[in-house]
């Protein structure tokens, strides 16, 4: 089964692919047009109700299918045409116009207009209202055409879920459409099996989504990553990330990292760090927040106060500059077991000195909200494996090490291999050779825990994370060659967030 979110996010992740929508939507309304019984279809009478989303797109689609392969076939649009929403469904509906003599199109402007449709006779009727798009009960116009539809003694079809049907829950509002047919894409949807009176038989048609689109990392999975603002959101609501790191030798690794968080989205960055490396790591930058803990070195006395900012964080990176010293090895022991037992729900990343600690601690590290990014040699150190060259032997691997950890591994390589404790697993090819450059591992661990911080799940911040920064690291190197730093990546973050939105 697959979600609705899911769903969306590998339409765009097939787009990335060179699928574009457009072919998804034609292959959709194919479909549907080619599961219709032909006693129901060729020579006969077929309505089709449509909205102003996809879901009409695909509808506008299986008309002209329909209409080509002999019958006679009317569209209702529920709304002004200058209202449809996607450029893909306009360009179906503007196919349609040139058909004068195939299909009959009407724009309906408000209830009353449906009036004409009530009684009216057809062998086979489309419900192509809303598909995934319900939220609550229906409303006008759709809610007059779901009575017209309901009532009518024709063969109904959805495309892709019912209208009135929550295609998550299966909950549905009143007057949902009840069909003898739901035509869903490429895979079934969770209220499908839930609402199985207004349902009636299910088929599953292949759209043409690359196989690729599922466990390669895409916009989508970003898109799955990124919260939703809302226009009254307050400060803190995005996300408080904090980061302990840095100490007597490292400084410039924790302030990348919280820098790049913000340049993520996260709301506030703060970095936890001994005295005089917190008093260099204010002065990169005004936007970071340092909290000065005693000592030259992360120790166990620091843990007090640095515990007092646990309740009000959303997530935490441990790692970044901090050394492995023997005091600063048992504090980082000290403070994941005190996070493991009053926050086990908190988000939790462990990055460079952090993960090194952790690899002598490797049973504290089961907590599938736990997140681990190591590159080659530290993937050895954690787990004893060595790591094969090619990258299905690579990819096993890293599976079999979540699974054996109980967390979720992020593997830093040429090609990136995410992977959860459940099997769920992504490879992410974007970036590029110059990103061996110092820094870069600090700038992915601050985009993994803006996401982390923000509420995505610990996997699905996995995978966007590789793709941002590598998608960041390519825009460098199309501008700059492979001569550029870890600050040019952080730079390019909102470039590459304005480009995974298009795919939205």
């Amino acid at each position: 089964m697959i979600t609705p979110e899911r769903m969306r996010a590998l339409e765009a992740n097939s787009a990335w692919l060179g699928v574009p929508r457009h072919l998804l939507m034609e292959n959709a309304g194919a479909a549907v047009a080619r599961e219709l019984p032909r006693g129901k279809a060729t020579g006969k009478r077929i309505l089709v109700f449509a909205g102003l989303g996809n879901n009409g797109g695909d509808g506008f689609v299986a008309a002209r299918h329909l209409a080509n392969s002999g019958a006679d076939v009317s569209v209702v649009l529920l709304g002004d045409p200058e209202l449809i929403a996607t450029p893909e469904a306009k360009a179906n509906w503007q196919a349609l116009q040139n058909m004068r003599r195939s299909v009959r199109c009407h724009a309906i402007q408000d209830s009353t207009d449906l009036r004409a449709w009530r009684g009216a006779r057809a062998d086979a009727i489309i419900d192509a209202v809303l598909g995934t798009g319900i939220e609550g009960e229906l409303r006008e116009p759709v809610a007059t055409a779901a009575r017209i539809i309901n009532a009518a003694r024709a063969y109904k079809v959805a495309v892709d879920v019912p209208t009135g049907v929550d295609p998550l829950t299966g909950s549905a509002a009143r007057n949902s459409i009840k069909c003898n047919l739901t035509v869903t894409f490429h895979d079934v949807k969770p209220g499908l099996k839930r609402a199985k009176r207004f349902v009636g038989k299910v088929v599953v048609a292949d759209i043409g989504i690359p196989r690729e689109a599922e466990t390669t990392a895409g916009p989508g999975d970003v898109l799955m990553a990124l919260p939703k603002r809302r226009p009254d959101s307050h400060k803190g609501e995005h996300g408080r990330l904090l980061v302990v790191g840095g100490g007597s030798r490292y400084t410039g690794a924790p302030a990348l990292v919280g820098l790049a968080a913000l340049r993520s989205g996260v709301d506030l960055a703060t970095i936890a760090a001994p005295e005089e490396a917190a008093s260099i790591i204010s002065s990169f930058s005004p936007d970071l927040i340092a909290i000065r803990l005693p000592g030259r070195d992360m120790e166990p006395s620091a843990l007090p106060k640095l515990e007092e900012h646990l309740e009000h964080s959303t997530a935490i990176i441990i790692g970044p500059g901090l050394g492995t010293s023997t005091a600063t090895r048992d504090a980082v022991v000290k403070l994941a077991r005190k996070i493991a037992e009053a926050r086990p729900e908190l988000p939790l990343l462990f990055d460079a000195d952090g993960l090194k600690v952790m690899a002598a601690e490797r049973r504290l590290l089961r907590n599938p909200r736990w997140l681990v990014t190591p590159h080659a040699r530290e993937f050895e150190l954690l787990t004893g494996m060595d790591l094969p060259s090619d990258i299905e032997g690579r990819l096993e691997s890293v599976r079999a090490a979540a699974r054996e950890l109980g967390c979720v591994i992020l593997l830093k390589a040429h090609v990136d291999v995410a992977a959860a404790p459940d099997g769920e697993f992504a490879l992410n090819y974007t970036g590029n050779p110059g990103m061996t450059v110092g820094g870069t591992g600090d700038v992915l661990a601050g985009i993994v825990g803006a996401f982390l911080a923000q509420g995505a799940e610990p996997f699905r911040a996995a995978v966007a994370g590789a793709f941002v920064c590598g998608r960041a690291g390519d825009l460098c190197r199309r501008e700059k060659g492979y001569e550029f730093t870890a600050s040019d990546v952080m730079e390019k973050l909102p470039a590459v967030f304005e480009e995974v939105r298009s795919y939205g």
